[in-house]
């Protein structure tokens, strides 16, 4: 009985193994067998009319007049019937295992076993299955796809790789979409294995209005590095060669240092809109990263090359020809003395533009010496000081003021701040409330920003995360000024049955002539705009989160962004606001900006799930962002068709064309091929 139960179970993982299902081995639960016949000489078993075998793992075989030799290398049977788990069966009509070749014929197998009543939802059958253990490779002759007893395809022949192949070149499932601007879309990928590391992915994609696009795409991974590539190239209706190519590489040098370089390049501003590897960004960045990082400090160096894809973005903000390379470190001792600590900073950075060979250099150096304490009461004092100095060298550099200028520029800017802050709690009944003024008081050597200090800063924007920041001003270029004073009052308050609530609201007032602001920053002479937060949450069923800053003198709204969130993961609704004023000058409104952002996800029933989210432009009337799905998710399947649009004009200064943003279709059927496991058809 040992012998045959070993026999048992190793025919039944020969077969299972040819479906790419891993069983549980362990001890069998129950054997039960009409009649055993076992020859001593050869060893080999034989059972008369129906044998089954149970394991703990829940696998059960069944099948009638089987035989197996001494050594498990020949066997076979008839009506042979496998669960293999939950979902997964497959039936025979005659399986035959010839050392490193299994033979079946009459197969069907299914991973949606009971998942609906009296049926199927989907299962393959072929006339016969040839699986070859040292080829690794399974061949399926007549293979036809069913679901819910419906034939939907059929091969005459059909060749895969076996399950301990990882990977293995060949053509994958094609995918297809449509869209408003080039029809539809059929792509055919063709996947090569180098290892079982090391790939890439070649696909050739037909378009009804035009030109064929071929993409691509590679990866490869060792112990500490990854390396990918992707990419694509199309000679389109008019003559005219468009391709794009990102790269990321990312190599460790141990446990305290890696590189990383990246490529981000196109042909023109709206290839990559219009053809659908567009992921919002305003320009695209090339170049490379070294960082070595330890317990106490960093230093990363890198250098970047710049792409616009905007039509017209000024020159403060455009990147376009910029060469950036930058070194940056920063240290902090361990503490001093109670909790105080040192930190050191030093900055590199430098331009060179190619249009027009113009090139900076700014060296940075900072020092700072930073005391937290807790003194009688609970308030919390927090005294800092620090120093920087600023050295610049100019090579046909346009200024500020509109002048030319070779040479070199330094500054010195001494600083330092006191912080006070007093945590006040009250705790009555199952509520717990928490009031937290604050004041900050910074001094600063009083310096009008040159006209030469503009490499890294385009302006600044107040908010509540602006006050009592060490910097409040964006960028190392653009200074404060003088002497100023942050103050604000901070509350939470929590709930015992899962309420928490939080604000905040603030200003900061500067005492000297502040310096030459955009009038939308916040900041003025004397006191600045308002600025505040409220956010509140019930458990993780609801939450609602506000941002606001309002005028300094009539209390008019400048900024206001709301978003908020109720319901489940399946059923929940999602909305969000944002309004902004654009100032020509303090007193002059050039334009507003309303925004609304709404969503919804609904379990229609525990399969079905219809989602949907808009973008809309109230200003300009117009919708930014649309999409919307509705998706079947069957225990062994999932169906689900989307619909997608981009609302974004863009324009191409080379070309001049004008892109419209595309309009998107998408079905998608994922199958559910083993449990946990899914093949996508898209």
């Amino acid at each position: 009985m040992k012998h045959f139960l070993t026999s048992c179970i190793f025919f039944l993982i020969s077969v299972s193994f040819a479906f790419g299902i891993t069983l549980d081995t362990d001890s069998p639960k129950e054997i039960v067998a009409d009649k055993i016949e076992f020859n001593p000489k050869t060893g080999s078993i034989k059972t008369v009319g129906a044998a089954s075998i149970s394991l703990e793992g829940g696998q059960r075989m069944t099948l009638y007049d089987a035989y197996m030799d001494e050594k498990g290398r020949f066997a076979g049977g008839r009506n042979a019937d496998l669960t293999l788990s939950h979902r997964t069966h497959i039936s025979a009509d005659v399986l035959e295992k010839d050392d490193t070749i299994t033979n079946a014929s009459g197969i069907v197998y299914t991973a949606c076993h009971n998942c609906d009543e009296n049926i199927n939802a989907w299962e393959i059958s072929a006339s016969r299955l040839r699986h070859d253990v040292e080829a690794q490779y399974i061949e399926f002759y007549n293979p036809i796809f069913w679901i819910y007893d419906i034939p939907i395809f059929w091969f005459p022949y059909l060749n895969y790789p076996d399950p301990t192949v990882r990977h293995k070149s060949g053509f994958l499932i094609p995918d297809m979409n449509t869209t408003n601007d080039m029809g539809s879309q059929l792509n055919l990928p063709f996947y090569i294995a180098f290892s079982d590391t090391h790939d890439a992915t070649i696909t050739a994609s037909y378009l009804t209005s035009e030109n064929l696009l071929w993409q691509a795409e590679h990866q490869l991974n060792a112990r500490r590095s990854s390396f990918r590539t992707k990419g694509s190239y199309t000679n389109n209706k008019s003559g005219d060669t468009r391709w794009h190519i990102f790269n990321d590489d990312l190599v460790e040098l141990g446990d305290h240092a890696r590189i990383n370089m990246f490529l981000q390049r196109t042909s023109d501003q709206t290839y990559l809109q219009k053809y659908g590897f567009y992921d919002d960004q305003p320009y695209l960045d090339s170049g490379a990263r070294a960082e070595v990082f330890g317990e106490y400090g960093y230093v990363a160096s890198e250098i970047h090359v710049f792409q616009e894809l905007r039509a017209s973005a000024g020159n403060k903000s455009n990147p376009s020809g910029d060469i950036l390379p930058n070194i940056h470190g920063v240290y902090q001792t361990a503490p001093l003395f109670g909790d105080t600590y040192a930190s050191l900073m030093g900055d590199f950075i430098g331009i060179s533009n190619m249009e027009n060979g113009a090139s900076i250099q700014r060296m940075l150096g900072q020092a700072s010496v930073t005391s937290p304490w807790t003194v009688w009461g609970g308030s919390r004092i927090t005294l800092s000081a620090s120093a920087r100095y600023d050295a610049y060298n100019f090579n046909n550099t346009i200024m500020l003021d509109g002048a030319g200028f070779s040479g070199t520029e330094t500054r010195f800017l001494p600083s330092g701040y006191a912080e006070w802050a007093l945590p006040l709690v009250n705790n009555r009944n199952d509520w717990t409330h928490v009031l937290t003024p604050q004041v900050r008081m910074t001094v600063m050597r009083r310096l009008e920003t040159p006209a030469f200090a503009n490499i890294d800063s385009s302006g600044t924007l107040l908010s509540d995360a602006t006050l009592f920041a060490n910097k409040r001003y964006s960028g190392y270029d653009l200074w404060e000024n003088g002497e100023f004073m942050d103050y604000g009052l901070g509350w939470s308050s929590f709930y015992d049955g899962g309420i928490s609530v939080s604000g905040f609201a603030g200003q900061t007032f500067d005492f000297s002539q502040s310096n030459d602001l955009d009038p939308n920053s916040g900041f003025h002479n004397g006191a600045s705009d308002l600025v505040g937060r409220l956010g509140v949450e019930y458990k993780d069923w609801f939450s609602i989160n506000n941002r606001i800053r309002v005028s300094n003198n009539t209390l008019s709204p400048r900024h206001f962004e709301s978003v908020a969130r109720t319901g489940t993961r399946r059923n929940y609704l999602e909305s969000g606001y944002m309004y902004a004023v654009q100032l020509e000058d303090a007193n002059t409104i050039a334009n507003r900006t309303n925004e609304i952002v709404a969503g919804f996800g609904i379990g229609i029933t525990g399969r079905f799930l219809l989602h949907a989210r808009t973008t809309y432009n109230i200003t300009e009337d117009k919708i930014q962002k649309q999409n919307a799905g509705i998706y079947y998710d069957h225990p062994c399947y999932m169906v689900g068709f989307e619909y997608q649009k981009d609302g974004a004009i863009r324009y191409n200064q080379d070309t001049d064309e004008t892109y419209i943003g595309r309009t998107t279709f998408k079905l998608q059927f994922s199958l559910k091929l083993t449990e946990g496991k899914q093949g996508n058809l898209e």
